[in-house]
């Protein structure tokens, strides 16, 4: 990317000589609040465009081989606005639409409650904190498989506040791995270090690169005992086909693949965080096009049936086989000899 090619107007000087402790590689940014995402909009004056954004995860959290997962998200929603002299002032996160063998399709998004940070063109450095929610819904009954649309009536039509809809949102609670009680994370400069990534995570042409890494907590709780049930439910069964992506410990990654510097249109900024509030489902698209399916590192991809069977039948297992060195035993054989296991089931 040649200097002419970004636009004109980047001055730089934040933070300034006073703060270096901003900088890395402390990047403490605590003298800085903590800012509301769409509060200080009218300040933006030029953005970095996520064109790739890479997530990952365990798909077996805490086994001995975890089967980490990669997926880019959909592109061009996410995105950094800053001014011209480098603060951060908001920062969109990005949704996918993920089916469940093309019956059911979950919606998810990563959902921005807080943020503070800089960024620097020169160097092309970027360091924010940030505080998030993944959020789930299903998408509308439209876009459903044949048997969701059949009881999708009785879900739009209750009393209760079913997450069929943005505003009625299965909310799950997340914080800086390892420390439940801090929900503050780091949006940090380079890829994540925590893992390695297979050449097709690794995108090329990018102007810069950051990574998050933010643990997964607690589901945000209703009034109501019964919707409570049915949207763990619901969230079990995202995890069942996304290998447990929004699983309580799992450790949520993702690497930015950003676009070069671009200047920022106030109402279009707003339209674009209005649109995709209220949006998205997986069949009507996101600004640059679907993302992409769940991979393994050796390329082979994510089998929601396979998994959600085994995972099931390890469930199961919990509950009838209480010797802990047959339960492990017998999961072992589920997890790596599943077809074995099924014949002699039978």
């Amino acid at each position: 990317m040649t200097k002419e090619q970004i636009p004109t107007g980047w001055q730089g000087g934040f933070p300034s000589e006073n703060q270096k402790q901003m900088l890395y590689p402390t990047t403490d940014l605590t003298s800085l609040p903590m800012l509301g995402n769409m509060d200080n909009i009218n300040l933006l004056q030029r953005q970095w465009g996520v064109k790739w954004p890479m997530f990952s995860w365990n798909t077996l959290n805490g086994e001995k081989d975890p089967k980490r997962c990669y997926v880019q998200f959909a592109p061009y929603i996410s995105r950094i606005g800053y001014t011209n002299e480098g603060r951060i002032y908001s920062i969109i996160c990005p949704q996918q639409g993920m089916w469940i063998k093309d019956e059911i399709c979950i919606n998810v998004e990563v959902t921005v409650t807080g943020q503070r940070g800089w960024v620097n063109e020169d160097t092309k450095e970027i360091a924010a904190d940030m505080m998030v929610e993944g959020r789930i819904w299903l998408t509308p009954g439209e876009h459903q498989g044949k048997l969701l649309k059949l009881i999708w009536p009785l879900l739009k039509y209750s009393s209760r506040k079913y997450p069929i809809t943005k505003d009625n949102a299965i909310r799950v609670l997340t914080h800086l791995p390892g420390n439940p009680k801090e929900p503050i994370f780091q949006l940090g400069k380079g890829l994540s270090p925590r893992f390695k990534n297979p050449d097709f995570a690794i995108p090329d042409g990018a102007y810069s690169t950051g990574h998050i890494n933010v643990e997964i907590g607690e589901v945000v709780l209703t009034n109501d005992h019964k919707l409570d049930k049915i949207n763990q439910y619901f969230l079990d069964l995202f995890n069942l086909g996304t290998g447990n992506m929004l699983q309580k410990g799992n450790v949520l990654s993702w690497n930015l693949f950003f676009d070069s510097p671009e200047l920022v249109s106030i109402p279009e900024w707003q339209n674009h965080a209005d649109y995709w509030r209220t949006s998205i489902g997986a069949h009507h698209g996101s600004p640059g096009g679907e993302g992409t399916s769940l991979r393994y590192f050796d390329g082979t991809y994510f089998d929601t049936k396979k998994f959600a069977i085994k995972e099931v039948v390890k469930d199961i297992l919990d509950h009838v086989v209480k010797n802990p060195i047959l339960n492990k035993i017998i999961k072992l054989v589920v997890e790596y000899y599943p077809n074995n296991f099924l014949k002699k089931s039978n």
